[in-house]
């Protein structure tokens, strides 16, 4: 065999050393995120054409879900680390259904404010729950392989829900959006169906070594973790940088500087998804086996081009090319979400201990979700006084403050197995093997894609 095998290893090969607790809860992913996407585009148009709640107070009440999610964040970290996280997931999943069956029936603000509520608190409990059941059922060789199937069968359910909502909400019957929120709140059965079926036995209250809990676990002793302190840094840096934008800031550039339609913003969505679910899978054969800070460092250059691209498109605004600049963004900036959501969850996961898993998940959850709250009124304020070259420059400084911290600083702090290239980081074949004689009261398995 090569030598360029192992550093490469196919598809069919991580399905292989897949444990069948991952093969089950992929198997979801894509159907419970179409019922994400068939909302997703919709939550103003709902809250404010549909209900008539006049835009700021739809701006107020959409504020609700990132602020629950950090409030619950903490707290659900703890009880994943007394109780397992299984059972937070299972809770979380409820309060999403029930969230979007309130939504669907939301004539009052009262209403509304609870529903997204409800939902907030299920993001925020969901992230690092997941996290930790992945880390417990899938061998530290393939993680980084996992998150990336996952994050492309994500992207995939997202963009065919986008498709499917469109072409069926009309803004002039109620019932239509609905729908929509009832079959989002449908497709996150199967996953609590998982759970209390065939993964009951995984993921329960973690076993901990007696000596080591004479001490309770806390937050303060994730932070002494070797490299923690430095990986939330560069956590909130990227997606201050990054995400906080492209939700945010990126839309509000192309509208007010580069004047691009709403058609226009609505393609360079679509091409956003179509690149992750079209080069996913392909760039995870590139840095299998390569450093993972390296990775990291190639991600932030990679988005330090999509806002140079940003920024070119508001010298020509209103145009044809302004349009297909701001498609090229969204499009380049997916090949870095590529290198990104398969390498820093699965940093994260090869620092945490067993005792500290649910609460080492919550504050990287915390890192990448405070800059949402915050980096929109930045945004806002920069481009609304015509400060778009400094918030453009400002984008990419940051994302090179980001590889900086990468390589200089995290990378000196990594073992070479939390970097990607231990010993044994591209055999799973042990671990994978060790799985089936795990006790069924040890916590196991992987996230249902929520």
């Amino acid at each position: 065999m090569s030598t360029r095998d192992p550093a490469r290893p196919s598809l069919g090969a991580f399905w292989h050393d897949l444990p069948r607790e991952g093969k089950l809860l992929l198997s979801v992913v894509v159907f419970e995120f179409v019922g994400t996407g068939l909302v997703l585009p919709f939550w103003v148009v709902y809250l404010h054409e549909v209900r008539g709640f006049s835009l700021g107070t739809a701006g107020l009440l959409l504020g609700l879900q990132p602020l629950f999610g950090l409030l619950a964040a903490g707290p659900g970290g703890a009880v994943i680390d007394r109780y397992g996280a299984r059972v937070v997931l299972i809770f979380s999943l409820c309060s999403v259904v029930a969230g979007q069956v309130v939504m669907a029936f939301a004539s009052s603000v009262a209403l509304a404010a609870l529903a997204l509520a409800l939902s907030g608190l299920a993001f925020g409990l969901s992230f690092p729950a997941s996290q930790s059941m992945i880390a417990t059922v899938v061998p530290s060789a393939i993680r980084q392989r996992y998150f990336g199937v996952n994050f492309s069968l994500l992207n995939l359910g997202i963009g065919l829900g986008g498709l499917l909502g469109g072409a069926f909400v009309d803004v002039e019957r109620l019932w239509t959006f609905q729908a929509l929120y009832l079959g989002d709140a449908l497709t996150f059965l199967p996953s609590i169906v998982l759970l209390l079926g065939p993964l009951r036995h995984v993921a329960g209250r973690p076993v901990h070594d007696e000596h080591a809990d004479v001490v309770p676990p806390s937050y303060r002793e994730v932070l002494r973790l070797p490299a923690m302190p430095t990986l939330v840094l560069l956590t909130f840096v990227a997606s201050f940088v990054a995400y906080a934008q492209l939700n945010s800031g990126m839309p509000a550039f192309a509208r007010a500087v580069a004047q691009v339609s709403t058609q226009g913003l609505g393609i360079a969505f679509a091409c956003n998804t179509l690149v992750i679910v079209l080069l996913q899978l392909v760039v995870l054969q590139r840095i299998e086996g390569r450093r993972r800070t390296r990775v990291i460092v190639v991600m932030a250059l990679v988005w330090a081009v999509a806002w140079v691209l940003l920024g070119a498109a508001g010298l020509a605004p209103g145009t044809l090319g302004a349009t297909v600049l701001v498609a090229a963004c969204a499009s380049v900036f997916a090949l870095g979400e590529t290198l990104l959501q398969p390498t820093l969850p699965a940093i994260t996961n090869d620092l945490a201990t067993d005792r500290l898993r649910g609460r080492t998940n919550a504050l990287a959850s915390v890192a990448f979700q405070l800059p949402m709250v915050v980096a929109p009124p930045v945004a806002g304020w920069l481009i609304g006084h015509d400060l778009e070259l400094v918030y453009v420059v400002g984008l990419v400084v940051g994302c090179l403050t980001v590889a900086a911290i990468s390589v200089v600083r995290l990378e000196p702090q990594l073992s070479a197995v939390a970097n990607g290239v231990g010993p044994g980081a591209n055999d799973p074949g042990p671990a994978a093997h060790a799985l089936a004689e795990v006790s069924p009261t040890r916590p196991s398995p992987t996230s249902p894609p929520g």
